[in-house]
């Protein structure tokens, strides 16, 4: 394990004023998106959309690193240069979705254990061959009545731990994602008290497996109110329980912090990034690893239709541009209202 290189990987991904594009949706979840939008998902659109958020223009000042599915770490633009030496040659770091998905955890009713730990070592050296140089392993835990259970938390703690230590062993730095679903009509402290627990079971398996903080990420969620909530708490304090879970659960030694955004709307994601970033006395960077946040406006803009590649790419680099300022502490909402 270079520990050197693997910081040095990970500093670079939560860099100032960037953050990380989740574009690694399987072939059944694109399909979804496409249908929404009255598109095919076929291979030649699933490389054709790709290529449009990685061709907008001056995206490497917004975005640091993009995480790939595997058939698109395989795929290259049009003019024939792969995406993963596109990306590179950019200045952004590509990274890889590795797991394999949830399945139902035996005898634990409503909750779910990820799997994708059989034959990862081979997987992993491949993917470095073929250029990638962080990865993604997404855990799934549900608020609800008498969930989630401590079994479900452990085991998905002790997964998480096993495929960081693979990936640095492979000299790939493991983006950590613990995501505690905003689906329910849970508090914000109900979230508060669930993402503690994950979070200090999660650091207590790394540390288990040796895994070096300074060469990984963490992905969480934000401390928020279920979506079906009766009463969701304002933007001010999701920020404030967020910071201060965090400040509880995360080892200083962490390199960074890179938010999913978990349902939340385009404007409420980069709002409650913004406002974590205007406090004082952060111990790691605070940056965004948004999927639907950040392409929700895009993949409409674009239709499907190959004439509205460049509208596409407008809002594109809209929503980059506004979650880089979330970023820095610098977003104002009032530019949501800004042509893109």
């Amino acid at each position: 394990m270079n520990q050197t290189e693997l910081a040095r990987i990970a500093k670079a991904m939560t860099a100032p004023g960037r953050g990380i594009l989740a574009a690694d949706e399987s072939t059944g979840t694109i399909k979804k998106r496409f249908e929404s939008i009255g598109a095919e998902s076929t291979e030649d659109n699933r490389r054709g959309y790709r290529e449009l958020l990685f061709t907008t223009p001056a995206l490497a000042e917004w975005i640091s690193g993009v995480i790939l599915y595997d058939e698109t770490l395989r795929q290259a633009t049009k003019s024939g240069e792969r995406f993963v030496d596109l990306l590179t040659r950019l200045g952004i770091v590509p990274g890889i979705k590795v797991d394999g998905g949830t399945k139902p955890l035996p005898n634990f009713p409503n909750e779910v254990i990820t799997e994708g730990l059989d034959g990862l070592p081979a997987r992993m050296a491949d993917y470095h061959k073929l250029g990638a140089r962080f990865a993604k392993w997404r855990a799934v835990i549900t608020i609800g009545p008498d969930i989630p259970s401590t079994t479900c938390i452990e085991a998905n703690a002790e997964l998480l731990a096993r495929y960081a230590a693979i990936c640095q062993q492979a000299e790939i730095v493991p983006i950590v994602e613990p995501e505690v679903l905003m689906d329910g009509t849970h508090s914000i402290e109900r979230c508060d008290d669930v993402t503690g627990q994950v979070l200090a079971t999660v650091f207590d398996r790394l540390r288990a497996h040796r895994v070096c903080l300074e060469g990984m990420v963490l992905k969480p969620n934000m401390v928020i109110s279920g979506l079906q909530a009766s009463h969701r708490a304002g933007a001010e304090l999701v920020a404030e329980a967020t910071v201060r879970c965090l400040k509880r659960h995360v080892p200083v030694a962490v390199s960074g912090i890179a938010f999913l955004s978990g349902g939340q709307s385009e404007s409420e994601a980069s709002q409650h990034l913004d406002l974590m970033n205007r406090m004082e006395d952060l111990p790691w960077p605070l940056t965004f690893s948004y999927g639907r946040a950040l392409q929700h406006s895009a993949l409409e803009a674009w239709g499907g239709v190959a004439a509205q590649v460049h509208a596409g790419q407008r809002e594109f680099s809209k929503r980059a541009r506004l979650n880089s300022l979330a970023r820095l502490g610098r977003y104002d909402r009032a530019l949501e209202k800004s042509p893109a």
